[in-house]
């Protein structure tokens, strides 16, 4: 990782006590079971290198929305058991992440053991940033490594203030991020694809606006591509069958417009799934843009549109891709996603596409089409994903800089 400070710039780190800041704030049913293990998994190799360097590793992370108060809901007490099977090594929980208990664990652990602190939210000065309470987090350890790229858009106390007082470095898992992200956005192998989805343009302005001026090519698609079609005038779609941004069409224009004086291609649906209703199963039929029905809703994209975004994924090295075409968590308007995203994965096994995606309704369709494993790199990120590819420096990795 050029320019970045990784593990292996910290030296010997045997007997030494090492934080790990990572992010082990997975979802959970009401019976406090983890339904999905990837963000544990992702860190599990940064912690066995740690602790094949002889490193006693203290992890810690967030958990929930807990503002400020400890509450059994957002103990990651309910993590440990996940965190212990996936690391095949004892994992001991603290019940606090500063203070007496902390020390007292760091004393008396084994070598063979690794420490899981308590949620760090559960203190309101993590949000905050507070310096002092970062100097307590870190006062026991003798250096700190940071896995926890998803919540480095957030100038978090244990995210910046923390590894400013220590040796400090990235772990596996962010250099991984950190490195695909550069080698899809910042430094990408031409012809270059961004897929934007997602329902609206408000929420992704900053997004668009940066890679118009970045990318050879751009879809736009999922409610989003709605404003755009308004804006080239048709007028089928309304804020009845839609998700079309009236007070955005201005924008929308001002980003096409943009993207023509870059010399980005910007591909925007030919023909959409028009439904009867919101709903899984519902009445449907694909339509032209100049044949929308009136009432129902569109609900994704069209075999016309598909056949499109494929063939010029064909001349493309590189794809970037954040938010599904459609609504695709209803069957079968998960089709167009589906489709695309076999495309990506056939190119990309086939070694003639870089493939990079992120954000969770992203990682979520990818799921669902059953292709996550086969892009180069899918990012569990979502803020920090979209951050980055905004075009914005990320303070919890920006403090990892030589």
């Amino acid at each position: 990782m050029q320019g970045y400070k990784t593990i292996e710039d910290l030296g010997d780190l045997e007997g030494k006590v090492v934080i790990l800041r990572a992010d082990l704030n997975v979802p959970m049913d009401e019976n406090f079971k983890v339904t999905n293990t990837a963000r544990i998994d992702r860190t599990v190799p940064t912690i066995k290198v740690l602790m094949d360097k002889g490193a006693k590793v203290v992890v810690i992370s967030h958990f929930g929305r807990p503002e400020g108060k400890g509450d059994m809901n957002n103990s990651l007490c309910h993590v440990a058991p996940e965190l212990e099977k996936a690391l095949g090594s004892k994992v001991v929980f603290v019940k606090d992440c500063i203070g007496e208990e902390v020390k007292n664990a760091i004393d008396s652990m084994s070598a063979d053991e690794v420490l899981l602190l308590e949620n760090l939210r559960f203190y309101d000065e993590e949000k905050k940033g507070n310096e002092a309470w970062a100097k307590e987090l870190v006062k026991y350890a003798d250096a700190y490594v940071s896995d926890a790229f998803s919540t480095a858009h957030r100038a978090h106390a244990s995210m910046v203030a923390a590894p400013s007082m220590l040796p400090s470095a990235m772990g596996l898992l962010m250099a991984e991020e950190v490195n695909a992200l550069t080698t899809g956005l910042n430094n990408p192998t031409r012809p270059m694809m961004a897929i934007v989805g997602g329902s609206k343009v408000s929420t992704k302005l900053d997004l668009l606006n940066n890679l118009v001026k970045k990318v050879d090519k751009l879809v736009i698609s999922g409610g989003m591509a709605h404003t755009f079609l308004k804006v080239l005038g048709y007028n089928g779609i309304n804020e009845e069958n839609s998700l079309v941004q009236n007070d955005m069409l201005e924008t929308a224009e001002q980003i096409l417009a943009t993207a023509k004086e870059a010399n980005c291609e910007v591909i925007l649906p030919k023909d959409l799934v028009w439904a009867a209703e919101f709903a899984a199963n519902a009445e449907h039929k694909t339509v032209s843009l100049d044949n929308i029905p009136e009432g129902g809703c569109l609900l994704d994209i069209g075999e016309k549109t598909v056949a499109l975004i494929c063939n010029k994924l064909e001349e493309c090295k590189t794809v970037v891709w954040n938010g599904p075409l459609g609504a695709f968590e209803l069957k079968p308007f998960d089709e167009a996603t589906n489709a695309v995203a076999a495309k990506v994965a056939e190119l990309t096994v086939a070694g003639n596409l870089i493939s990079v995606a992120g954000g969770g309704d992203t990682v979520s369709a990818l799921a669902n089409a059953g292709v996550e494993d086969k892009f180069s790199y899918v990012s569990t990120a979502g803020g920090a994903f979209l951050e980055w590819m905004e075009g914005k420096e990320l303070p919890g990795v920006a403090i990892f800089k030589k």
